[in-house]
């Protein structure tokens, strides 16, 4: 999901959904060091990071140690192998997958599952040597088209709409 920037997609949907932000509050910011592993400002205007090296590791052991925090054997950040961080704009162009996510999470209802469901479809037919890199995001896309939109769907239903996406993207190939 990294290559596609899905990765980010759902991570923003996270973030609606933890954090209980709007999706205008939530802003995607390529950073090619990949030490920023998240940042959040607060209605003063401060900004509280979380970094470290680029591997994702140590963000999972926080979360799954939350509150706590455990010692660990992985090595430490050193700020001088790291003298500058820049940041980018994400091309919508290059990775239309992150735009899917933010089309979804502003859609709402049951778009969200099936992104997700059929994203994982689509890349286990890419990991299948079944599609091509490049269709991933267009089966996602027709997928979000296709399957029946839901304004307000109980688990049941985003149960059923995750299994229809999959179905769906497999038949589609």
């Amino acid at each position: 999901d990294s290559a596609t920037m899905m990765n980010k997609g759902l991570e923003v949907i996270e973030a609606r959904w933890l954090f209980n932000l709007r999706p205008e509050q939530i802003e995607i910011v390529v950073h090619p060091q990949s030490i920023i592993h998240s940042m959040v400002q607060f209605q003063d205007g401060s900004i509280k990071a979380q970094m470290g090296l680029p591997d994702m590791k140590l963000p999972i052991l926080y979360a799954m140690a939350y509150p706590s925090r455990l010692s660990a054997p992985f090595p430490r950040f050193d700020f001088l192998k790291y003298p500058s961080f820049t940041f980018e704009q994400p091309d919508a162009e290059a990775f239309p997958c992150w735009k899917l996510a933010f089309d979804a999470l502003e859609k709402g209802g049951n778009a969200p599952c099936v992104l997700n469901a059929a994203n994982e479809a689509a890349v286990a037919l890419l990991l299948a040597d079944k599609i091509r890199f490049s269709q991933i995001p267009d089966l996602i896309a027709d997928a979000m088209s296709a399957i029946s939109f839901q304004k307000s769907p109980d688990l049941d239903a985003l149960i059923s709409s995750d299994a229809e996406a999959r179905k769906w993207v497999m038949e589609k190939v």
